[in-house]
């Protein structure tokens, strides 16, 4: 069967973290908020808003995460604290998404291509087979293989919206008013809370995926110290990031052009390299994408390893090859992403996982005090700060998310009650066949 191999470190952690949050999201959102909030100090405070609350639930997963320090990420608590069932509905849930973003991913960057290549829009489908393919090819070298690409993808886009930033502030404006007048076209009718949480779903979405770190914790040599450090230290450089690249934006370009951009980015570097600015949005937006799903790629095989270990999916899945991947539970995951390529039916997982993900992350939260009472000797190499009431505090305001979710999207509502009664029975099941397994002779 093989087993994980025990070769990642802090570089891979950071790398990871930041790969699997900087993606084609950030290229498209920033006129999205905007357009929803129009108050240039409220959209800036909304994306400083998501980077801190990610930061506080960093506060509760590296606890979690090094006090059950298992392959198979958010679930492995869950089902620690809740039982099966509960970690049954977090695994699925979890590995549907995922697979759900390699699907949308590739696309993606199938997409942006195409517009470096025009032949190659007709075929977006195969195309983004064949870039998913890759990545995984590159994957099933081996975990240390993987990790270098990673790592190398990691910083050469974190480099790429550095360098546009930079390349801004020290270039004149677009326009001789476009600075100035962007805060003065901000000021517009009142903005209703309702608005407020629409946006905010918007920026958190674009936060999502800095837990890439947590699924590797079986693999890191040091996990109980480059966990939280890869949580927090790339959290940080994502917000910093997002937050500059957005006051870029705002400072470039008039804010009616910001509002009806669906890439800003792209109507930013045209302005400062006509045509050639396209192409190099393009460029960058394939490197985005395509490394985020090469993230994408690494982590959910693990989900499914994990699931499959501990019961919860039949054992081939266990299996790993020599250079330390779980190649069967990598091959089912693809086969799945195919199937959603070709089908487009990510869109469908995508809107049906939307409440399903945010009820992930309560249950992940509450698994800390779940943990805390039912293993209050379990060794905790990390322990969350200002516990309880700063993980409580976060987790009310995820629970107050969750619910407005719902209301605004009954149908992921109705979802999320069949995937749940599904998950209960079958839950029951394999605990009862567990139990009555290892009580044989």
């Amino acid at each position: 069967m093989g087993h994980l191999h025990k070769v990642l470190g802090l570089t891979f952690a950071l790398a990871i973290g930041v790969g699997n949050v900087i993606g084609s999201g950030i290229m498209r959102t920033p006129g999205e908020v905007l357009d929803i909030v129009p108050v240039v100090e409220l959209a800036l405070l909304l994306w400083l808003a998501g980077g801190v609350h990610c930061l506080l639930i960093a506060n509760t997963a590296s606890e979690l995460m090094t006090a059950v320090p298992k392959a198979g990420g958010v679930y492995v608590p869950v089902r620690k604290a809740f039982g099966d069932v509960w970690g049954l509905l977090a695994g699925w849930t979890d590995w549907l998404a995922f697979v759900a973003g390699v699907a949308a991913l590739a696309v993606v960057s199938a997409e942006f291509l195409s517009l470096l290549v025009p032949g190659l829009a007709d075929y977006t489908a195969i195309v983004a087979t064949a870039i998913t393919l890759g990545s995984a090819v590159l994957h099933l070298l081996g975990v240390k293989e993987g990790a270098m690409v990673e790592i190398s993808a990691s910083l050469l886009k974190t480099a790429f919206l550095v360098g546009i930033i930079l390349l801004v502030w020290v270039s004149p404006p677009l326009s001789a008013s476009a600075a100035s007048s962007a805060p003065a076209a901000a000021i517009g009718e009142p903005i209703g809370i309702l608005a407020i949480v629409v946006a905010y779903q918007l920026v958190y979405g674009a936060y999502s995926g800095w837990t890439g770190p947590i699924y590797f914790v079986e693999e890191d040599k040091h996990a109980e110290k480059d966990i939280p450090r890869g949580l927090f230290y790339s959290l940080l450089t994502i917000t910093v990031v997002y937050v500059l690249l957005n006051a870029t934006l705002l400072y470039a370009l008039p804010i009616d052009d910001l509002r009806q951009s669906d890439l800003p980015v792209a109507t930013l570097l045209e302005g400062l390299f006509d045509e050639t600015g396209g192409k190099i949005v393009a460029g960058g937006a394939v490197l985005l994408a395509a490394s985020c799903l090469h993230g994408n790629v690494m982590v959910t095989p693990r989900i499914l390893y994990g699931l499959s270990r501990d019961g919860l999916f039949p054992k081939f899945a266990t299996r790993i090859n020599e250079g330390g991947t779980p190649n069967v539970a990598l091959a089912l995951s693809l086969v799945l992403a195919i199937v959603l390529i070709f089908s487009g039916g990510f869109d469908f997982l995508f809107r049906m996982m939307g409440a399903l993900a945010v009820l992930t992350f309560v249950l992940f939260q509450a698994s800390l005090f779940g943990l805390r009472r039912k293993m209050p000797d379990l060794e905790r190499p990390y322990r969350a700060r200002f516990y309880p009431w700063l993980p409580a505090g976060v987790l009310a305001l995820d629970c107050f998310l969750l619910l407005a979710f719902l209301w605004s999207d009954l149908w992921s509502a109705a979802y999320m009650i069949g995937l749940i009664a599904i998950c209960i029975p079958i839950g029951h099941h394999l605990s009862s066949q567990r139990k009555q397994d290892a009580a044989a002779p």
